[in-house]
């Protein structure tokens, strides 16, 4: 069985777990999210305690344990805490300028780029180089902030471009003469 499966899912105090055959509603303080858990797959709920179980012997039953577990784990932390992907612009000129749902980006094209939000997602600017892409979903939060990246990912010589505050840059040595 897989190792992920084996480790219940504890449920915090604000957070509310509905389960519904094998639908899974979690609700909280931040909003609610909901998850449909796949046939191979028996989950039960004893108290404030999630459990996960594969109902066959097979590795796809074994697997699909282990990522129903650690879904309906990051559902319970995003609606009680929730989930931030802080972006860092490096380069002259490059800026960010929240705007409601809408961040207005310059990043060196002859063009300023500007990338609405979907719903659930807010994005922030504390300072003109820095951008909080917030939310409750850690799938959703993690797929916009790497489309904001994908507009100038950076780039090794120089280091210059859209990059996540904990991502290391291997720099290359620039040509010899």
């Amino acid at each position: 069985m897989s190792r992920v499966a084996k480790k219940p899912v504890a449920i915090p105090s604000g957070v509310d777990v509905t389960l519904s055959g094998q639908s899974v509603t979690v609700k909280g303080s931040k909003g609610s999210l909901s998850f449909d858990v796949p046939d191979v797959v028996e989950i039960r709920q004893e108290g404030k305690v999630l459990s996960f179980a594969p109902r066959d012997t097979n590795t796809f039953s074994n697997a699909m344990a282990g990522t129903a577990r650690a879904l309906i784990n990051n559902m319970v932390i995003g609606v009680s805490a929730g989930f931030q992907k802080k972006l860092e612009l490096v380069g002259v000129g490059y800026r960010a300028q929240a705007q409601g749902s809408a961040l207005n980006l310059t990043l060196g094209y002859s063009h300023p780029i500007s990338f609405s939000a979907p719903a659930g997602i807010t994005i922030e600017t504390p300072s003109q180089t820095e951008v909080l892409v917030k939310g409750i979903d850690k799938n959703l939060v993690g797929l916009v902030a790497a489309k904001i990246r994908a507009y100038r990912p950076p780039e090794p010589y120089k280091g210059k471009g859209v990059k996540y505050s904990d991502e290391v840059i291997v720099r290359k040595e620039a040509k010899k003469k």
